[in-house]
């Protein structure tokens, strides 16, 4: 008897595909797999699957009987089915047409400006400082913070609480930490709103407040969801993009010589990674095939669009960072209805950071060699512990 796969891969290297996943990957698109709380579920690699079960209303995040569900971890936020069965996809269609406003074009343009101002005061503050110093403590950390806060209403000097609260919300190990994190922002999103009530102002709370038939527990709930979503990934792109150019001092260099390259740059900080943790999270809604595999209606499928975005069919060389080449159709933002409705804001976030930290420390240069950085291996989004520079 075959044993089955076992969830989490082990990542030797911060920057490389876990080994066992690649492998797997080479054989076939589909794999079942124990993950890493001993349940069941078929783990998916291929690109053209991937995009394709994205965007399958087959697939959902809810599950007919929630309590017998597969989970991937322990954490109260992802770790298991979430929303109604019965109403998930107009429930999920609401969502999207509440929080929309908030990202058009027309709000994506006005905050670029406010994005380009905070990483240049940011990076004021890193040379003041002077070497060395840790990258993730002084730019990847602090600029999506202040960047949600200012477009929900969030203020800023709270950051050190709800960051806590987010932290233990994502933690993949301790149910009782995580379910005591989300009962603790969201309680602070219901006094947030109730404050937006008495006092409103330009923020994203404060429109919805004026928004009718939306009541305050929705608001705290959708604002705590952008809070945790529109910082903590986006932290972990700032650094994870920064160490990918830091440990190639040649793409640092095009980089430097090469302003124009920041936005295609920045779409492969996104590509390459090959992050996804165990996969994005789906349920059957029916009993359906997936190349072979039969899938039965309530069963989790996990899309691995890190392992997608590696895929060789797709990308040539996919495992060399090279930001000059085409990363059009990469999966970091998702695909389809569920597309990451932030995904215009996090690509200013990145833009502005790599378009000012290359030019305003063109020596900058890791302090530690890459196989020393940690990886954070506790919480959902994962990332590094510190990025030590020198310049």
């Amino acid at each position: 008897m075959i044993a089955p796969i076992q969830l989490p891969f082990e990542q030797r290297h911060p920057l490389e595909v876990a080994p066992q996943l690649r492998d797997l990957q080479s054989r076939r698109a589909v794999h079942e797999v124990r993950t890493a709380v001993g349940d069941r579920a078929w783990l998916v690699t291929s690109h053209a699957l991937v995009r394709r079960l994205l965007a399958d209303e087959r697939l959902g995040r809810s599950h007919p009987a929630p309590e017998h569900a597969s989970r991937t971890g322990e954490s109260a936020l992802f770790g298991g089915p979430q929303g109604d069965f019965d109403t998930e996809q107009v429930d999920h269609a609401r969502m999207r047409a509440l929080l929309q406003p908030h990202f058009s074009p027309r709000q994506m343009r006005r905050l670029r400006a406010r994005v380009e101002a905070l990483t240049a005061q940011l990076l004021d503050d890193l040379a003041e400082q002077g070497p060395p110093a840790d990258l993730h403590a002084a730019l990847a950390l602090p600029l999506p913070i202040l960047v949600i806060c200012e477009l929900i209403g969030v203020p800023y000097d709270d950051r050190d609480q709800f960051r806590a609260w987010t932290q233990a919300a994502a933690d993949i190990t301790d149910r009782t930490r995580s379910e005591q994190g989300l009962a603790d922002l969201f309680a602070y999103g219901r006094q947030l709103v109730a404050r937006k009530r008495r006092d409103p102002g330009d923020d994203m709370i404060s429109r919805l407040c004026a928004t009718d038939s939306v009541g305050d527990d929705e608001i705290a709930m959708l604002s705590m969801a952008l809070l945790f979503a529109g910082h903590e990934t986006t932290v972990v792109q700032i650094g994870m993009g920064a160490l990918l150019l830091l440990a190639d001092p040649a793409q640092w260099r095009t980089l430097l010589e090469q302003p124009g390259l920041v936005p295609n740059a920045v779409e492969e900080v996104l590509r390459a990674p090959g992050r996804g943790g165990d996969g994005i999270p789906r349920y059957a809604r029916t009993d359906f095939d997936i190349e072979g595999a039969t899938v039965h209606k309530g069963d989790l499928v996990l899309l691995h669009s890190g392992a997608a975005n590696r895929d060789e069919t797709v990308f040539s060389d996919p495992d060399r960072f090279d930001i000059t080449r085409g990363t059009a159709g990469h999966l970091a933002f998702g695909h389809g209805p569920r597309y990451c409705i932030g995904a215009p804001l996090a690509r200013i976030e990145l833009q502005a950071v790599f378009g000012q930290l290359v030019p305003r420390f063109p020596t900058m240069q890791l302090a530690v060699p890459t196989e020393e950085l940690t990886l954070r291996r506790d919480v959902l989004t994962g990332g590094l512990v510190a990025l030590p520079v020198t310049w």
